[in-house]
């Protein structure tokens, strides 16, 4: 059964107040260090992070100038994500909003789904039945990641189709020049989606709260974090597989 699912029976309750903890948990830690919702967190491959005022990613190197003062310099492979350290109101409503609002969407391959008639549409097609993962899925990832360009890269050192970080390649077996390999990428991508998909029982949100945000966030929240950016970025795949409007 589903997490989704469970939302709605006899433990939505306590999931909630563990999300509502994990809310007045990070509330307190802006409190206590004076840091600005504006910051962006630079999470790492061991679960650690920094809340930075300003990230570069240059020449294989990560630049993070901290919040509080000072600077650090990290390899690239070690950033996991960046995302923008910014909550939204009524955290606990809002994240309850977004895991219900994937109610029924399969997450899973099934035979008789169509090619995706989209740039790079057999090569998604099949990378997504190997995995078994819902190519319209990957094509909404893919839409929101690259606006489907294989050589985009982002001012935080994501890179191609899927927008995979370093850390994140290499975790799946890439160097950091393959991940403009657009079947490399997509191969990489689609085993990390599946891979949040078993973790997290196919729960959509969940598992998209994951690959923006890191599993790690969604653990520590006990469901979708409070991030604007992590919402943000659900709400927009949801439009693109016609499950809500797209936000304002």
């Amino acid at each position: 059964m589903s997490t989704t699912a469970s939302i709605r029976g006899p433990e939505a309750g306590a999931g909630r107040r563990r999300r509502a903890a994990g809310v007045a948990c990070f509330a307190a830690a802006l409190a206590l260090f004076g840091l600005r919702a504006e910051a962006e967190l630079v999470i790492l491959t061991d679960g650690s992070f920094f809340k930075v005022a300003a990230f570069e990613a240059t020449n294989g190197e990560a630049v993070l100038d901290l919040a509080g003062g000072g600077r650090v310099r990290l390899p690239i492979e070690r950033v996991e994500r960046v995302i923008d350290d910014e909550v939204v109101p009524e955290p606990e409503e809002a994240a309850a909003e977004i895991e219900e609002g994937a109610a029924g969407f399969p997450i899973r391959f099934a035979e008789g789904q169509r090619r995706p008639a989209t740039s790079w549409g057999d090569l998604i097609f099949e990378t997504a039945r190997r995995h078994e993962i819902n190519p319209e899925l990957v094509v909404a990832v893919v839409r929101a990641e690259s606006g489907f360009d294989a050589r985009a890269v982002s001012n935080k050192g994501a890179r191609g189709l899927m927008q995979l970080m370093p850390a994140t390649g290499q975790r799946f077996g890439l160097r950091t020049a393959e991940l403009y390999d657009p079947a490399k990428n997509l191969d990489a991508g689609v085993r990390y989606l599946r891979w949040l998909a078993d973790r997290f029982d196919d729960d959509l949100a969940r598992v998209l709260a994951g690959y923006n945000a890191g599993e790690g966030s969604v653990d520590r929240y006990g469901g979708v974090p409070p991030y604007r950016e992590t919402q943000g970025y659900i709400r927009k795949i949801y439009a693109f597989l016609g499950l809500e409007p797209p936000p304002r």
